[in-house]
Order: C-alpha cells, then sequence, then structure tokens
C-alpha cells in the first residue's frame, strides 16, 4: 500500500499544502521516512489519521522543519474519524502560519488551536458532541527533534540498540502508576484498563499539552509515531527489533500485518522516519567554544599576568645586585608571587562558575519536559526470530483448516533463506527474511478473503 500522505478534506487548507510541494531539485531533506493507516480486523472504518510533510526546501526546513502527525479519534457516528482528521490538517496548517520563532510554541499553540476549532464543531453538531482525539506531533528541525503529544498515541526514538518512549501515556494506568498508586508489576496494574486515556483533543474547551525536546538528532536516528492499535498488539522491544532491521517502508507493513495477525482490534496508524543525513541538524554543529577572555574577566586576567612579570622581574633584580640590597628585592618578589597567585585562584574560580552555569543553561534550553519515558532493548534476538516463524507456521495452519489457497513457494524460500541467515549469526537479516515471509503471507490472504474474513486472528 503506497504512503497516505497529508489528508486535504477541509477546503481552506488544500490551497496551503499545495504550496509546499514544489520541490528544489538541489534540496535534501535528509531523511527517509514511510508510513501506512489499516482498517485493523474487528473495525468498521478508520478514526486514525496522519500527516507528514517533509520540508521541500532548505528555507522551509530552517524556519519549521519536517512535521509528522499521528491521531486516534473517538467518538460515535463519524466523530472519531472527523475529530482526528482535523487534528491532522489543523496542527500541521497552523504549525506554519504560526509567527512564534519558537518552534517548540508554534507546535504547542498549534495542538492547542487544533483543539479549539474541534471543541467548537462538537458543540455545533449534537452527533459530534464530545468527539475527541489523540495526537502526537514530531517536528524535525534544525535544532533537534521537538515532540507535542496529547493521549496515548505514541513517539519513540530508535538510537543504536536503545528504543526510547518520548511521550508519556495521558491514560489511567500510566498516570496512576505516575502518582504511585499502583507498582509497576503489580496485579492492580495489570487489571486496569490500558485504553482508558485522562487527556484527549476535542472533548473540552481548554487541554493541557505535553512538549518534549528538543532531542538531540544523529544521523542513524530513527523517529515512530503510532497509534494504540500498533501498541496494543505489539511489543515495544519488537517493534524497536523491527525497525532497526529493516528498511521503513517495510517495518510499516509488518508492523501492521502483526497488528492485525494478533487480532487487529483496532485502527493501526504507523510512520517511521530515519535521519540519513544530519548535515542539516544541530548534532553537526561545532559550537565555539568560549575563549579565556570571555570566561574570566580581562583585568583579573591583565592582574595575574601583572603580577608574575612583576616577581619575575625583581627575582632578576634580587639576583643583580649586592647581597646587602637583595633582602628588599627578594621581599617584594614574594609578595608579587602572592598576589598572583591570590589572582590566579580568583581567576579558576570564575572559569569553573562560568563553565557550571553555562552546562546547566544550555541543558535546561535544549531539553523541555521528561522524556524519555522508557527505554527498551531493540536487540534482535533469536526469540523474536522464532515468534515471527511460529507467525507463519500458524498462518500455515490456519490456511490448512480453513482450505485457502496460497501459494508457498516465495513463502518456504524466504524462511529457507532467514534459517541460513540465523546460522551465520546475522540475526537482523534472519529477522527481515522472516518479515518478508510475514508480509506476502497475508498479501495472499487479503487476496484471498478480501479483507472481509474477520477470522484472521492467530492464538499465540
Amino acid at each position: 500500500m503506497p504512503p497516505t500522505n497529508t489528508i486535504s478534506a477541509f477546503p481552506n487548507a488544500v490551497t496551503f499544502f499545495k504550496s509546499l510541494q514544489s520541490v528544489s531539485e538541489a534540496w535534501n531533506p535528509g531523511i527517509d521516512y514511510a508510513d501506512l493507516t489499516d482498517v485493523g480486523m474487528r473495525r468498521a472504518n478508520n478514526q486514525d489519521s496522519l500527516a507528514c510533510l517533509p520540508a521541500k526546501t532548505i528555507e522551509r526546513f530552517r524556519s519549521r522543519g519536517h512535521l509528522f502527525v499521528v491521531a486516534d479519534g473517538m467518538g460515535a457516528h463519524a466523530a472519531g474519524e472527523l475529530a482526528s482528521r482535523m487534528a491532522t490538517e489543523r496542527i500541521s496548517l497552523h504549525y506554519y502560519r504560526s509567527n512564534s520563532s519558537s518552534v517548540s510554541e508554534a507546535l504547542r499553540e498549534s495542538v492547542d488551536e487544533a483543539n479549539t476549532e474541534i471543541h467548537r464543531r462538537g458543540q455545533q453538531n449534537p452527533e459530534f458532541h464530545n468527539m475527541g482525539t489523540t495526537a502526537s506531533s514530531l517536528a524535525l528541525t534544525p535544532e533537534g527533534a521537538v515532540v507535542a503529544h496529547v493521549g496515548d498515541s505514541r513517539v519513540y526514538r530508535l538510537r543504536g540498540a536503545s528504543f526510547e518512549q518520548l511521550t508519556f501515556d495521558h491514560s489511567l494506568v500510566w498516570e496512576m502508576e505516575a502518582s504511585g498508586q499502583v507498582l509497576a508489576n503489580s496485579p492492580l496494574r495489570h487489571s486496569i484498563p490500558k485504553n482508558v486515556i485522562t487527556r484527549s483533543l476535542g472533548p473540552n474547551a481548554e487541554v493541557a499539552i505535553d512538549v518534549e525536546g528538543p532531542f538531540p538528532v544523529h544521523v542513524g536516528d530513527t523517529f515512530l509515531l503510532c497509534s494504540d492499535g500498533l501498541t496494543g498488539q505489539v511489543e515495544d522491544h519488537e517493534i524497536g527489533a523491527i525497525v532497526d532491521c529493516m528498511p521503513a517502508a517495510l517495518a510499516v507493513r509488518v508492523l501492521v500485518d502483526l497488528a492485525n495477525l494478533r487480532g487487529g482490534p483496532d485502527n493501526t496508524t504507523v510512520i517511521i522516519v530515519r535521519i540519513e543525513d544530519d548535515q542539516h541538524f544541530i548534532a553537526k554543529i561545532v559550537r565555539n567554544e568560549p575563549r579565556l577572555h570571555e570566561k574570566v574577566s580581562p583585568v583579573l586576567l591583565c592582574l595575574v599576568a601583572l603580577c608574575f612579570l612583576m616577581a619575575t622581574a625583581m627575582a632578576a633584580t634580587a639576583m643583580l645586585v649586592t647581597p646587602a640590597d637583595s633582602g628588599g628585592w627578594w621581599g617584594k618578589m614574594v609578595v608579587s608571587l602572592l598576589c598572583g597567585v591570590v589572582s590566579a585562584g580568583v581567576a579558576v574560580y570564575q572559569h569553573r562558575e562560568f563553565t557550571r552555569k553555562n552546562s546547566r543553561d544550555s541543558t535546561s534550553s535544549f531539553a523541555g519536559g521528561n522524556g524519555p519515558y522508557r527505554r527498551y532493548s531493540a536487540a534482535a534476538t533469536k526469540e523474536l526470530h522464532q515468534k515471527m516463524s511460529g507467525t507463519v507456521e500458524a498462518l500455515r495452519q490456519a490456511a490448512t483448516t480453513k482450505q485457502w489457497s496460497l501459494d508457498w513457494t516465495k513463502i518456504d524460500q524466504l524462511q529457507k533463506e532467514s534459517l541460513d541467515a540465523l546460522s551465520q549469526r546475522q540475526p537482523k537479516q534472519a529477522i527481515r527474511l522472516e518479515a518478508e515471509a510475514i508480509i506476502e503471507t497475508m498479501r495472499q490472504l487479503r487476496e484471498e478473503n478480501n479483507r472481509d474474513d474477520r477470522d484472521a486472528e492467530i492464538d499465540y
């Protein structure tokens, strides 16, 4: 399925978004991205929405960067679908039209404006009353990655083998755990429904918006935005490993397929963005180290130099004069030397204070919020490979039982190559090949069942 780029359901937004489409051939955005949204196995309509707006020119990137948004709507009739669509469109529209010089503030304002408009629309029509949506937005800018977030749709960052959740779930279970009312692995925590959210856009005229970052951006970093249709069915460490093992376009497909194979009770939306060239990001910018005179008072530096020069001159004079006259010069040398030592001590103190304050200021201005909130290993393991292989075998058994006519030739070949890669200690390649086997199996199943058969859930 091809990427579903920015939705254009609102007439007054169509012209604006078209104006963002002119591409400079010389411009390298420095990213590779893919997105996919799917209705799932149990829903009649898709209430998720997404927006992908990579900067088309260097000027656009410098002012606002690349923007990605995922929203998961809720409400009867078509209310949830409308709310999520309004969120992705309005956040994008207001973000690029904002006059704020701060990316963080512009993103916060855009989410707040979207909430106002969704709430107003809900109040105007009884059928849309109390409609709401989650919204997670990611802006990749020259200053780093900035996240604005409401609800339980998530934003992750994969760096090396570490998969980090940059957002805090505004859900009952997360809020109770954060307040200390329940322990992380207690039976009470596991009994709390995961899908009860405590914040969303639309139901109220005002909403608290979390803004995280800017987070430093390095080449090789991969960011993932998703609705809870994915995280409700696929474990965090599985998501991280799959994203690490394969290209973005392949990863979004297999993640959605896995969510559907495990029941697909909800809509699933995934955006993956990989940093391929960080020449535009702050991580590549070499900050000029402040010079010594910027850290310590120039007057104090001159005093230190003068005292030591005078001490040296007096010591030289004492050695040239007669022994009877040298005593006075030696005394003056000691006084000058002591003054120089004291002045140098004060200079060292100023230098340390400057360094400490500058470090604290740069840290506080560079990172807002409290993320990352959780970290998981994204290592490609034999256990994950076995689980994915078991998924294909479960599908094979289901196909036999239900008499589906599937061609297993390509699937068998992919699995054979996967086992060969595993035996050669290439776990990433092995998982990638198993992912391709899953995708091929699901492709044939969709053709066989026309996406109308809802009995494709596999028990684990």
